[in-house]
């Protein structure tokens, strides 16, 4: 797997231990075109809804949905994007190993988890 990998899945759950995952950077343009793995954004849903990815693995989060979303830790400090608009993205890197259960802050319904290996 690449070091950048999209980021956010729909449903999930567990413990985030003592873990950090830091914005790295963002950008305002479409994913399309990139060839990493990651989390997508779309139908109001976090697809996969549970990804995987190794220890300092730039993770993107794109956003093809209608409408704004986050992906914001559950424990309040290890990730958070801020609103993505539609058509946005952003990247964060997840520096220790840990399970990070997350959810979007606008509609908090949706649920996904990040494990980091």
């Amino acid at each position: 797997m690449g070091a950048t990998a999209m980021l956010i899945a729909g449903c999930g759950g567990g413990d985030s231990g003592n873990a950090t995952a830091k914005p790295s950077q963002s950008s305002s343009s479409s994913a399309s075109g990139q060839s990493s793995t990651g989390v997508t954004i779309n139908d109001f849903k976090f697809m996969p809804n549970v990804l995987t990815v190794q220890s300092g693995a730039g993770v993107n989060v794109t956003n093809d949905d209608s409408a704004p979303h986050t992906v914001t830790a559950d424990d309040g400090h290890s990730f958070d994007t801020g609103t993505l608009d539609q058509g946005s993205s952003k990247t964060i890197s997840a520096s220790k190993p840990g399970t990070y259960p997350y959810h979007c802050s606008i509609h908090a319904f949706m649920h996904g988890k990040l494990i980091v290996k």
